[in-house]
């Protein structure tokens, strides 16, 4: 039997799903539970039953890494399908050119350099542009952060409130270069808070509108300066459009003697160093310090750090370089880290009373613990910490409500009986990867089952936020992270970028 045209792009793009999935070593239904579908439906496509959507193919190439290969054949079976040609001026694609997923507007070359001089940072954005989809841009978003003390949230939520960042003093410029021509963009903010804005930059002046249509490239340059007093030793940039390769310059006082690193986290991997060294050079009283990386993931992050050895050029003896992160200043205190076999494994039941000498012990380790953490994190939110969190193998949790003259909950064998239909969302920490924090759906009310020191059982109805904090203890209890109550595919927020510390969370 003959074949559609149509029939075949649909099959090169389920052999290309195929290839992909396999080259990965995954079944069906990981790669359904890593994009977020039912898993007879990845079956289906591949089996050629079901055709494919745009969200499938998008979520497939980002979750596979295709390299823009299984986009790519999505693209050609759903031209055939609506029977459309590519618009006239808009040139198709050569034979190997990289198109990745995504909108349709692609960061062929991103270059971002920050440099130190006259008591601020001066940060310049260069983008070169290529629209590869079907509509006109006519905006792009950028964001711009800042993080006077990144190794204390608490401290640099604070300091932002009463010393904020303002448009005034970012002197933001931006450009549209185009064939040699250079036009200034006008720009229209979008969210402005204390540490954080976005800003549509907008392809127009007051000249002119100039679109970046389909097919067409462009680049577009922004600049803004922060005072020192607003900024952290940190340079962050995070992958958010389909990116061809990414180049990243720190230029610092050579006097200053600057040790600079980096990590990079990911989707699928957790923060760990830059695959490849950033290369110093001095270039008169100036240390350069140069990277660069081909294909960005979307949603990576590489974040640039560093700490000056020689001499100071911030008098300000709080700008001390504190390269320690939340994570290790949790495990001075003695809590496990993720990645602990203890944290995987079920906690061990008390048998009361006859072990409470032991649950005893176990309880004031785990309070004497929350009372040193206040010295490191306004817990507004409450805090609980579970023994498997202070490598102790017993199930027992405390629990602090966030109302401090409420007294600590204390959990011995709990288990949920019974929870509410209704839940929301909300973003939680753990003392044992406090680095990040993530988007958990939880009840808003649970019945817990706990012991008493006397070996009798109770049942304690918690709601809201205290519904939130014993959750979270009693999954510790179970060998559970909440990482594991997320949504397929959200990814963590490094706590750098989280806003919310020092609030509490909203019902």
């Amino acid at each position: 039997m003959t074949t559609s045209p149509i029939e075949r792009a649909a099959d090169s793009f389920a052999a290309e799903l195929a290839r992909h999935r396999t080259g990965r070593g995954l079944t069906k239904k990981q790669l359904a539970t890593l994009m977020g579908f039912d898993p007879s439906y990845v079956s289906h496509v591949e089996g050629r039953r079901h055709r494919p959507t745009e969200d499938f193919a998008r979520r497939a190439e980002a979750v596979l890494e295709a390299s823009g290969a299984i986009w790519q054949r999505f693209r050609e079976y759903d031209e055939l399908r609506h029977a459309r040609s590519a618009l006239p001026h808009r040139e198709p694609p050569a034979p190997g050119q990289w198109m990745p997923p995504g909108t349709g507007l692609i960061v062929e070359r991103e270059q971002a350099s920050l440099r130190y001089a006259d008591e601020a940072y001066h940060c310049v954005i260069r983008r070169e542009l290529y629209n590869a989809g079907t509509e006109p841009v006519t905006r792009y978003l950028v964001r711009v952060a800042v993080d006077r003390y990144p190794n204390d949230p608490g401290r640099s939520n604070r300091h932002h409130r009463e010393h904020p960042l303002t448009f005034a003093e970012l002197q933001l410029r931006a450009y549209r270069e185009d064939g040699g021509e250079r036009e200034p963009m006008h720009w229209r903010a979008k969210h402005d808070r204390d540490a954080f804005k976005e800003i549509w930059l907008l392809f127009e002046n007051a000249d002119e509108r100039f679109p970046l249509y389909p097919g067409d490239r462009a680049t577009i340059e922004y600049a803004y300066q922060v005072g020192r007093e607003k900024w952290g030793p940190w340079f962050q940039r995070a992958v958010r459009v389909p990116t061809r390769r990414l180049e990243v310059w720190l230029d610092l006082p050579v006097e200053a003697d600057p040790q600079v690193w980096g990590v990079e986290t990911s989707l699928s991997a957790e923060e760990g160093p830059l695959r490849t060294p950033l290369v110093r050079r001095v270039e008169g009283d100036r240390a350069v310090f140069e990277w660069a990386t081909d294909d960005p993931p979307l949603n990576a992050r590489y974040r640039m750090q560093w700490r000056f050895r020689g001499r100071r050029v911030d008098a300000d003896p709080a700008r001390r370089p504190a390269v320690a992160r939340p994570s290790d200043r949790m495990r001075a205190l003695g809590v496990v880290q993720r990645g602990a076999d203890l944290l995987r494994q079920p906690a061990r039941q008390f048998d009361l009373p006859r072990d409470e000498r032991t649950a005893r012990e176990v309880v004031d380790r785990l309070a004497a613990t929350l009372d040193r953490l206040d010295e490191l994190h306004p817990f507004s939110k409450g805090v609980g910490i579970a023994a498997p969190q202070l490598g102790l193998g017993w199930s027992a949790a405390v629990v602090r409500p966030p109302d401090r003259t409420v007294e600590p909950v204390v959990l011995l064998n709990p288990r949920v009986v019974d929870a509410a239909g209704d839940t929301d969302e909300q973003y939680e920490g753990c003392l044992s990867f406090f680095d990040h924090r993530g988007l958990v759906p939880r009840p808003l009310r649970i019945d817990v089952e706990h012991a008493q020191w006397d070996g009798s059982r109770v049942i304690t109805a918690f709601e809201y936020a205290m519904a939130r904090l014993v959750a979270h203890e009693i999954d510790h209890l179970e060998g559970r992270l909440y990482t594991e109550r997320m949504a397929p595919g959200v990814p963590l927020v490094p706590v750098e970028e989280y806003r919310e510390t020092g609030n509490p969370w909203r019902y």
